[in-house]
Protein backbone atom coordinates (compact mmCIF):
# COMPACT_ATOMS: atom_id res chain seq x y z
CA UNK A 1 0.00 0.00 0.00
CA UNK A 2 3.15 2.50 1.20
CA UNK A 3 4.44 1.23 -2.31
CA UNK A 4 1.19 2.44 -4.17
CA UNK A 5 0.92 5.74 -2.57
CA UNK A 6 4.67 6.48 -2.97
CA UNK A 7 3.97 5.68 -7.16
CA UNK A 8 0.74 8.00 -7.18
CA UNK A 9 2.77 10.85 -5.12
CA UNK A 10 5.56 10.08 -8.01
CA UNK A 11 3.10 10.65 -10.73
CA UNK A 12 1.63 13.50 -9.16
CA UNK A 13 5.06 15.44 -9.63
CA UNK A 14 5.45 14.80 -13.25
CA UNK A 15 2.51 16.81 -13.90
CA UNK A 16 3.36 19.99 -15.48
CA UNK A 17 2.02 22.91 -13.76
CA UNK A 18 -0.24 24.24 -16.16
CA UNK A 19 -2.53 21.17 -16.45
CA UNK A 20 -2.70 21.23 -12.53
CA UNK A 21 -3.80 25.18 -12.87
CA UNK A 22 -6.09 24.11 -15.84
CA UNK A 23 -7.76 21.68 -14.01
CA UNK A 24 -8.26 23.99 -10.71
CA UNK A 25 -9.56 26.94 -13.18
CA UNK A 26 -12.08 24.43 -14.68
CA UNK A 27 -13.09 23.64 -11.12
CA UNK A 28 -13.35 26.81 -9.28
CA UNK A 29 -15.32 28.42 -12.30
CA UNK A 30 -17.47 25.73 -11.87
CA UNK A 31 -18.40 25.92 -8.11
CA UNK A 32 -21.62 28.37 -8.05
CA UNK A 33 -23.31 26.83 -10.93
CA UNK A 34 -22.84 23.26 -9.01
CA UNK A 35 -23.88 24.50 -5.96
CA UNK A 36 -27.01 26.11 -7.10
CA UNK A 37 -27.64 22.77 -9.18
CA UNK A 38 -27.40 20.65 -6.12
CA UNK A 39 -29.14 22.83 -4.16
CA UNK A 40 -32.14 22.46 -7.28
CA UNK A 41 -31.76 18.97 -6.74
CA UNK A 42 -32.53 18.93 -3.46
CA UNK A 43 -36.12 20.06 -4.16
CA UNK A 44 -36.79 16.91 -5.27
CA UNK A 45 -35.95 15.07 -1.83
CA UNK A 46 -38.02 16.98 0.31
CA UNK A 47 -38.85 15.80 3.76
CA UNK A 48 -41.96 17.34 5.47
CA UNK A 49 -41.75 19.99 2.68
CA UNK A 50 -38.22 20.82 3.67
CA UNK A 51 -35.06 20.68 1.17
CA UNK A 52 -32.51 18.95 3.17
CA UNK A 53 -29.73 20.47 0.66
CA UNK A 54 -30.25 23.67 1.71
CA UNK A 55 -27.82 26.39 1.70
CA UNK A 56 -27.11 26.12 5.32
CA UNK A 57 -26.55 22.22 5.23
CA UNK A 58 -24.29 22.33 1.67
CA UNK A 59 -21.94 24.65 3.97
CA UNK A 60 -22.19 23.09 7.09
CA UNK A 61 -21.66 19.47 5.88
CA UNK A 62 -19.61 20.40 2.68
CA UNK A 63 -17.08 22.28 4.77
CA UNK A 64 -16.89 19.33 7.20
CA UNK A 65 -16.28 16.81 4.26
CA UNK A 66 -13.20 19.26 3.01
CA UNK A 67 -12.27 19.56 6.51
CA UNK A 68 -11.94 15.34 7.09
CA UNK A 69 -9.83 15.61 3.77
CA UNK A 70 -7.84 18.49 4.22
CA UNK A 71 -6.62 17.20 7.27
CA UNK A 72 -5.44 13.93 5.83
CA UNK A 73 -3.06 15.84 3.19
CA UNK A 74 -1.86 18.48 5.54
CA UNK A 75 -1.49 17.08 8.67
CA UNK A 76 2.50 16.63 9.00
CA UNK A 77 2.15 20.48 9.38
CA UNK A 78 0.72 20.39 12.75
CA UNK A 79 3.38 19.62 14.63
CA UNK A 80 4.17 21.10 17.98
CA UNK A 81 7.34 22.59 17.06
CA UNK A 82 5.55 24.17 14.12
CA UNK A 83 2.53 25.73 15.72
CA UNK A 84 4.63 26.84 18.97
CA UNK A 85 6.26 29.47 16.41
CA UNK A 86 3.04 31.36 16.32
CA UNK A 87 2.96 34.29 18.03
CA UNK A 88 -0.57 35.65 19.66
CA UNK A 89 -0.70 37.88 16.45
CA UNK A 90 -0.27 35.39 14.18
CA UNK A 91 -3.19 33.15 15.87
CA UNK A 92 -5.38 36.53 16.25
CA UNK A 93 -5.22 37.34 12.50
CA UNK A 94 -5.58 33.47 11.66
CA UNK A 95 -9.17 33.92 13.43
CA UNK A 96 -10.28 37.21 12.08
CA UNK A 97 -9.25 36.14 8.69
CA UNK A 98 -10.93 32.51 9.60
CA UNK A 99 -14.08 34.08 10.47
CA UNK A 100 -14.07 36.72 7.81
CA UNK A 101 -13.32 34.64 4.72
CA UNK A 102 -15.09 30.60 5.85
CA UNK A 103 -17.87 31.86 7.97
CA UNK A 104 -19.08 35.33 6.64
CA UNK A 105 -18.14 35.27 3.16
CA UNK A 106 -19.26 31.68 2.19
CA UNK A 107 -22.61 32.00 3.83
CA UNK A 108 -23.22 35.50 2.06
CA UNK A 109 -22.42 34.02 -1.17
CA UNK A 110 -24.36 30.92 -0.51
CA UNK A 111 -27.08 33.25 0.32
CA UNK A 112 -26.55 35.65 -3.10
CA UNK A 113 -26.83 32.08 -4.87
CA UNK A 114 -29.97 31.93 -3.60
CA UNK A 115 -32.02 35.10 -4.34
CA UNK A 116 -29.91 36.00 -8.00
CA UNK A 117 -28.58 34.28 -10.92
CA UNK A 118 -25.52 32.91 -11.08
CA UNK A 119 -24.16 34.95 -13.74
CA UNK A 120 -24.61 38.33 -11.59
CA UNK A 121 -22.73 36.45 -8.49
CA UNK A 122 -19.83 35.68 -10.95
CA UNK A 123 -19.92 39.28 -12.47
CA UNK A 124 -20.35 41.66 -9.16
CA UNK A 125 -17.71 39.31 -7.18
CA UNK A 126 -14.99 40.89 -9.72
CA UNK A 127 -15.71 43.89 -7.50
CA UNK A 128 -12.90 41.98 -5.09
CA UNK A 129 -9.36 42.90 -6.93
CA UNK A 130 -11.43 46.33 -7.23
CA UNK A 131 -11.61 46.22 -3.71
CA UNK A 132 -8.26 44.77 -3.06
CA UNK A 133 -6.38 47.46 -5.53
CA UNK A 134 -8.12 50.25 -3.30
CA UNK A 135 -7.58 49.19 0.05
CA UNK A 136 -3.68 48.16 -1.03
CA UNK A 137 -3.74 52.01 -1.96
CA UNK A 138 -5.61 53.41 1.34
CA UNK A 139 -3.93 50.88 4.19
CA UNK A 140 -0.78 49.71 2.66
CA UNK A 141 0.19 52.45 0.96
CA UNK A 142 1.20 51.12 -2.62
CA UNK A 143 1.97 53.14 -6.13
CA UNK A 144 0.46 52.49 -8.76
CA UNK A 145 0.37 53.24 -12.58
CA UNK A 146 -2.58 54.90 -14.36
CA UNK A 147 -2.56 51.64 -16.68
CA UNK A 148 -3.73 49.86 -13.42
CA UNK A 149 -6.37 52.60 -12.50
CA UNK A 150 -7.66 52.64 -15.57
CA UNK A 151 -8.26 48.56 -15.09
CA UNK A 152 -9.72 49.26 -12.03
CA UNK A 153 -12.41 51.65 -13.14
CA UNK A 154 -13.31 49.63 -16.36
CA UNK A 155 -14.07 47.41 -14.10
CA UNK A 156 -16.00 48.98 -11.30
CA UNK A 157 -18.12 50.37 -14.56
CA UNK A 158 -18.76 47.06 -15.86
CA UNK A 159 -20.14 45.98 -12.57
CA UNK A 160 -22.27 49.17 -12.23
CA UNK A 161 -23.46 48.31 -15.46
CA UNK A 162 -24.34 44.98 -14.69
CA UNK A 163 -26.58 46.29 -11.50
CA UNK A 164 -28.06 49.28 -12.71
CA UNK A 165 -28.50 48.80 -16.40
CA UNK A 166 -32.73 49.05 -17.06
CA UNK A 167 -33.20 50.65 -13.72
CA UNK A 168 -35.32 53.43 -14.31
CA UNK A 169 -34.05 56.09 -11.18
CA UNK A 170 -30.33 54.73 -11.23
CA UNK A 171 -29.60 57.58 -8.68
CA UNK A 172 -32.81 56.94 -6.25
CA UNK A 173 -31.33 53.46 -6.01
CA UNK A 174 -27.82 54.25 -4.84
CA UNK A 175 -29.36 57.11 -2.61
CA UNK A 176 -31.82 54.74 -0.62
CA UNK A 177 -29.60 51.57 -1.14
CA UNK A 178 -32.23 49.66 -2.86
CA UNK A 179 -30.00 46.97 -4.55
CA UNK A 180 -30.82 43.42 -4.34
CA UNK A 181 -30.22 41.48 -1.46
CA UNK A 182 -28.39 38.90 -3.65
CA UNK A 183 -26.34 41.44 -5.29
CA UNK A 184 -25.76 43.21 -2.21
CA UNK A 185 -24.72 40.20 -0.87
CA UNK A 186 -22.30 39.25 -3.39
CA UNK A 187 -20.50 42.67 -2.91
CA UNK A 188 -19.91 42.79 0.59
CA UNK A 189 -18.44 39.19 0.24
CA UNK A 190 -16.05 40.62 -2.15
CA UNK A 191 -15.42 43.43 0.10
CA UNK A 192 -14.45 40.85 3.11
CA UNK A 193 -12.73 38.79 1.06
CA UNK A 194 -10.09 41.59 -0.06
CA UNK A 195 -9.84 42.52 3.39
CA UNK A 196 -8.74 39.15 4.28
CA UNK A 197 -6.27 39.04 1.19
CA UNK A 198 -4.58 42.25 2.49
CA UNK A 199 -4.20 40.93 5.70
CA UNK A 200 -2.90 37.45 4.54
CA UNK A 201 -0.53 38.66 2.30
CA UNK A 202 0.86 41.31 4.98
CA UNK A 203 0.84 39.10 8.32
CA UNK A 204 0.42 35.54 7.68
CA UNK A 205 3.21 34.82 4.93
CA UNK A 206 5.50 32.76 7.20
CA UNK A 207 2.71 30.97 8.44
CA UNK A 208 2.90 27.01 7.00
CA UNK A 209 -0.09 26.17 4.46
CA UNK A 210 -1.33 23.15 6.19
CA UNK A 211 -1.81 25.11 9.89
CA UNK A 212 -3.32 27.78 7.72
CA UNK A 213 -5.96 26.26 5.62
CA UNK A 214 -7.25 23.82 8.06
CA UNK A 215 -7.78 26.17 10.96
CA UNK A 216 -9.79 28.16 8.74
CA UNK A 217 -12.09 25.82 7.80
CA UNK A 218 -12.35 24.45 11.14
CA UNK A 219 -12.98 27.66 12.74
CA UNK A 220 -15.17 29.14 9.87
CA UNK A 221 -17.84 25.86 9.88
CA UNK A 222 -17.71 26.32 13.84
CA UNK A 223 -18.24 29.94 13.64
CA UNK A 224 -20.72 29.50 10.86
CA UNK A 225 -22.94 27.14 12.70
CA UNK A 226 -23.54 29.39 15.31
CA UNK A 227 -24.43 32.27 13.64
CA UNK A 228 -26.88 30.21 11.86
CA UNK A 229 -28.18 28.31 14.87
CA UNK A 230 -28.69 32.07 16.62
CA UNK A 231 -30.21 33.61 13.52
CA UNK A 232 -32.65 30.47 12.62
CA UNK A 233 -32.56 28.40 15.87
CA UNK A 234 -31.42 24.88 16.04
CA UNK A 235 -34.28 23.42 13.96
CA UNK A 236 -32.79 24.59 10.48
CA UNK A 237 -29.63 21.80 10.94
CA UNK A 238 -32.68 19.46 11.88
CA UNK A 239 -31.74 17.59 8.13
CA UNK A 240 -28.10 17.46 8.74
CA UNK A 241 -28.27 13.72 8.86
CA UNK A 242 -29.87 13.23 5.38
CA UNK A 243 -27.79 10.44 3.74
CA UNK A 244 -28.67 12.09 0.09
CA UNK A 245 -26.97 15.68 1.71
CA UNK A 246 -23.94 13.15 3.01
CA UNK A 247 -23.72 11.77 -0.17
CA UNK A 248 -23.38 15.05 -2.80
CA UNK A 249 -21.46 16.63 0.20
CA UNK A 250 -18.73 14.03 -0.05
CA UNK A 251 -18.78 14.51 -4.01
CA UNK A 252 -18.97 17.93 -3.43
CA UNK A 253 -15.98 18.70 -1.00
CA UNK A 254 -13.61 15.93 -2.24
CA UNK A 255 -13.93 17.47 -5.52
CA UNK A 256 -14.81 21.43 -5.70
CA UNK A 257 -13.03 22.44 -1.94
CA UNK A 258 -9.98 19.74 -1.80
CA UNK A 259 -9.05 18.59 -5.37
CA UNK A 260 -9.93 22.34 -7.09
CA UNK A 261 -7.47 23.71 -3.75
CA UNK A 262 -4.86 21.02 -4.28
CA UNK A 263 -4.78 21.57 -7.82
CA UNK A 264 -4.23 25.08 -6.95
CA UNK A 265 -1.52 24.94 -5.12
CA UNK A 266 0.59 22.17 -7.19
CA UNK A 267 -0.06 24.30 -10.03
CA UNK A 268 1.25 27.29 -8.62
CA UNK A 269 4.02 25.84 -7.29
CA UNK A 270 5.67 25.98 -10.02
CA UNK A 271 3.80 28.54 -11.97
CA UNK A 272 5.45 31.56 -13.92
CA UNK A 273 3.38 35.53 -13.15
CA UNK A 274 1.60 34.81 -16.32
CA UNK A 275 0.22 31.97 -16.23
CA UNK A 276 -1.42 32.90 -12.63
CA UNK A 277 -2.66 36.09 -14.31
CA UNK A 278 -4.46 34.06 -17.42
CA UNK A 279 -5.91 31.92 -14.79
CA UNK A 280 -7.22 34.69 -12.72
CA UNK A 281 -8.26 36.33 -16.16
CA UNK A 282 -10.22 32.77 -17.80
CA UNK A 283 -12.03 31.83 -14.55
CA UNK A 284 -15.42 33.87 -14.74
CA UNK A 285 -15.14 33.53 -18.16
CA UNK A 286 -15.84 29.85 -17.76
CA UNK A 287 -17.93 30.35 -14.97
CA UNK A 288 -20.41 32.11 -16.82
CA UNK A 289 -20.13 29.12 -19.63
CA UNK A 290 -20.69 26.66 -16.70
CA UNK A 291 -23.48 28.83 -15.63
CA UNK A 292 -25.13 28.61 -19.31
CA UNK A 293 -24.41 24.95 -19.54
CA UNK A 294 -25.45 23.89 -16.16
CA UNK A 295 -28.14 26.48 -15.20
CA UNK A 296 -29.09 27.48 -18.98
CA UNK A 297 -28.96 30.52 -17.48
CA UNK A 298 -28.86 33.02 -20.60
CA UNK A 299 -26.66 36.12 -20.11
CA UNK A 300 -29.18 39.30 -20.24
CA UNK A 301 -27.80 42.43 -22.43
CA UNK A 302 -26.71 44.25 -18.86
CA UNK A 303 -24.46 41.07 -18.04
CA UNK A 304 -23.34 40.98 -21.67
CA UNK A 305 -22.26 44.97 -21.32
CA UNK A 306 -21.20 44.15 -18.34
CA UNK A 307 -19.29 41.29 -18.67
CA UNK A 308 -17.40 42.96 -21.38
CA UNK A 309 -16.41 46.03 -20.02
CA UNK A 310 -15.16 43.85 -16.61
CA UNK A 311 -13.59 41.41 -19.56
CA UNK A 312 -11.31 44.84 -21.02
CA UNK A 313 -10.56 45.73 -17.26
CA UNK A 314 -8.85 42.05 -16.76
CA UNK A 315 -7.11 42.32 -20.14
CA UNK A 316 -5.76 45.80 -19.46
CA UNK A 317 -4.70 44.32 -15.72
CA UNK A 318 -2.83 41.53 -17.22
CA UNK A 319 -1.19 43.84 -19.74
CA UNK A 320 -0.22 45.37 -16.41
CA UNK A 321 1.05 43.26 -14.89
CA UNK A 322 3.42 42.08 -17.50
CA UNK A 323 4.88 45.74 -18.37
CA UNK A 324 5.46 46.03 -14.20
CA UNK A 325 6.43 43.03 -13.32
CA UNK A 326 10.61 42.05 -13.40
CA UNK A 327 11.75 38.94 -15.14
CA UNK A 328 12.82 37.89 -12.18
CA UNK A 329 9.29 37.73 -10.86
CA UNK A 330 7.66 36.76 -14.40
CA UNK A 331 9.52 33.47 -13.71
CA UNK A 332 9.60 32.68 -10.00
CA UNK A 333 6.84 31.23 -8.41
CA UNK A 334 4.66 31.90 -5.85
CA UNK A 335 4.91 30.72 -2.35
CA UNK A 336 2.12 28.69 -1.09
CA UNK A 337 0.11 31.95 0.62
CA UNK A 338 0.26 33.80 -2.51
CA UNK A 339 -1.07 30.85 -4.20
CA UNK A 340 -3.93 30.75 -2.08
CA UNK A 341 -4.89 34.60 -2.28
CA UNK A 342 -4.86 34.83 -6.26
CA UNK A 343 -7.90 36.14 -7.15
CA UNK A 344 -10.36 33.98 -9.09
CA UNK A 345 -13.65 34.40 -7.75
CA UNK A 346 -15.56 32.18 -5.50
CA UNK A 347 -14.01 28.16 -4.89
CA UNK A 348 -17.02 26.47 -3.10
CA UNK A 349 -16.91 26.03 0.46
Amino acid sequence: MKHVFSGFQTFLKQVHSPIYLALAVVIFSAANPVTSRIIELGKTYEINGRNPISFCNVLFVGNLCALGLMILIFHPDWQLHKLRKLTRKDWFLLTVTAILSRAIAPGLMFSALEKTNVTNVVLIGRLEPVFTLILSILLLKISVNWLSMVATLISFVGVAVTVFWGVADPLDMVINFDFGLGESFVAIAAFISAITTILSKQQLQSIPVGIFTVYRSLLGTFVFFWIAVIIYGFDHFMDVSSPILWRWMLIYGAIIVVVGQVAWLAGLKNASFIQINLASLVTPILAIIFAYLILLETPTNAQYLGGILLLLGAILSFIDNLKTAKDKQASKPLNSREAMDTNVGFRGV
